[in-house]
């Protein structure tokens, strides 16, 4: 988890795909906002890989994150990563509400802290 090196090796993967499923046709159905022309460039194998390639770095990244930012803060992310890893926008907002909570509910006053310091 401390190392991005992962990430830049599934990004480069990312890179060859999208340069190789590219073309005029299939640049016209992803920019259309029209889900029948989406769902019809994700028919071809070279656009899902590229499609699902993007999904893992960003729910990786996403994850990393989360795990990241638990450490730092002691929030509780064991539950936000497994959500992350099977739909990866569900997981960031439960570390959200996660970290709402126990801010929220659980740390310690500021002048609580600060007195069992000294």
């Amino acid at each position: 988890m401390a190392s991005p090196l992962p990430l830049v090796a599934l990004a480069l993967l990312y890179g060859y795909f999208f340069i190789n499923s590219l073309d005029p046709e299939t640049a016209e159905a992803l920019s259309s906002p029209e889900l029948s022309a989406i769902a019809s460039a994700f028919s071809d194998n070279r656009v899902m890989a590229t499609g699902w390639v993007h999904y893992l770095v960003m729910d990786l990244f996403v994850g990393r994150w989360i795990y990241q930012e638990g450490l730092k803060t002691g929030v509780w992310t064991i539950h936000s990563l497994a959500l992350c890893l099977f739909a990866g926008p569900l997981g960031l907002l439960s570390h959200f509400v996660t970290r709402w909570v126990t801010d929220s509910f659980f740390s310690k006053p500021e002048a609580e802290s600060t007195a069992t310091a000294n």
